[in-house]
């Protein structure tokens, strides 16, 4: 369920990747402009998931997350009877912004569970089942452009898939905040909450660290169209390369769930990073070279997917572990940071493409360089740190 809750955002980006050609034309957006689509909806959402947590801690995960579903149900709607772009990436930003409790609950509520190495196999779990939508995601979107031939039908759905959810939850899902964990509507109060959420020294590090190797996978999704169809001349297998990417990612998700506790988070995502670093710099020298083809860039590109496979739910798990008993203020204060900053270099990344991978691929190396600095700010230099018990 939590997985599920949180591919709802995946597949609210990517089901209308294939569909962003046919869009521009449909509604007169020129060039990189149709990136717009996926990069307002990202930066809003980032935005938004400062406004959840503190509620989510005072009355409750659920009331909370029927609230952020009431409102991506009703947006995609919206969203489907636009009428013109400027109109389209206006209800975009509002729908990422509204409905950011999918993104920033269910990391709390598996945090209300379960902590230590356990989270972040749990994490890894989830992520599994959250990174198959990305996978099929543009190839029901292409699918419903086929049968339909209509971009609007995407969004409607997005808001099918909302409602399907919303059953789900109110039938399923108990409360997990634990009475005595409530917190006050006391703005200062949860502002220090927050504050110390993303300051900490021993977790800001991994924050800012997935911010930035997340910012480069923004990057890839904003201007993955254009460059699979443009740069490649691959269009039309756009859907099963980005599926070969995801699922890739996928699958290094469940295999980072099968060793994390036994290695351990840190020593798991340390090495996770160096590889990284080290396929981006492959990356990097391939697209310098003239003529470059998908031969090269797929293969690369899949790798460090899979790489981010065993970063994203450690980092995110070792940055939320000392806060179980502020997990909704926290979870909000480290995915606004996470998401607003991933965002906005994502949008960056994109709208530097030109016509080339070389872009993309000095990006993800300058992210990943500039990550491995932050983690080492947060363990004082000492990486490989040993596996985590549970912890309450």
């Amino acid at each position: 369920m939590m997985a599920l809750l949180m591919a709802l955002n995946a597949f609210g980006i990517d089901a209308i990747l294939p569909a962003l050609d046919t869009l521009a034309t449909d509604l007169g957006a020129a060039g990189n402009d149709r990136q717009y689509i996926v990069g307002a909806y990202l930066l809003a959402a980032g935005i938004g998931t400062l406004v959840p947590g503190a509620f989510a801690d005072r009355y409750g995960r659920r009331p909370v997350l029927f609230v952020a579903l009431a409102a991506y149900i009703a947006l995609s709607i919206a969203c489907a009877l636009a009428t013109s772009f400027e109109m389209l990436v206006t209800l975009r930003a509002i729908q990422g912004f509204a409905a950011a409790g999918i993104i920033a609950l269910p990391p709390a509520i598996i945090r209300d569970k379960v902590g230590g190495d356990k989270m972040a196999r749990m994490m890894s779990l989830i992520f599994v089942i959250f990174l198959l939508v990305p996978a099929v995601a543009p190839s029901i979107g292409q699918g419903i452009l086929m049968i339909v031939g209509d971009w609007r039908m995407i969004f409607v759905a997005m808001a099918i898939a909302g409602v399907g959810m919303s059953l789900w939850v109110y039938t399923r899902l108990a409360e997990t905040l634990h009475e005595e964990d409530r917190q006050p509507i006391i703005i200062p109060k949860i502002v220090r909450h927050m504050t110390h959420a993303v300051t900490l020294r021993e977790t800001i590090g991994y924050t800012l660290g997935s911010a930035l190797v997340f910012g480069g996978l923004f990057g890839f999704i904003n201007s993955s169209q254009q460059l699979i169809g443009e740069a490649f001349g691959a269009g039309d297998k756009f859907p099963l390369i980005f599926a070969i990417c995801a699922g890739c990612m996928a699958l290094a998700n469940w295999s980072n769930s099968r060793i994390v506790e036994r290695f351990g988070a840190r020593r798991v995502s340390h090495i996770a990073l160096f590889l990284f670093i080290a396929v981006a710099a492959a990356q990097a020298w391939f697209a310098s070279q003239p003529g470059e083809t998908l031969w090269t860039f797929v293969p690369l590109m899949a790798a460090n997917m899979s790489l981010l496979g065993f970063i994203g739910a450690n980092f995110g798990s070792i940055a939320l572990q000392p806060f179980r008993h502020i997990a909704g203020a926290a979870s909000s204060a480290q995915g606004f940071l996470r998401m607003t900053s991933g965002a906005a270099l994502g949008a960056v990344i994109g709208q530097a493409y030109d016509g080339t991978a070389l872009p993309l691929a000095l990006a993800l190396l300058a992210t990943a360089v500039i990550s491995l600095a932050f983690v080492l700010f947060s363990e004082r230099g000492e990486l490989f740190g040993p596996p985590q018990p549970e912890t309450p």
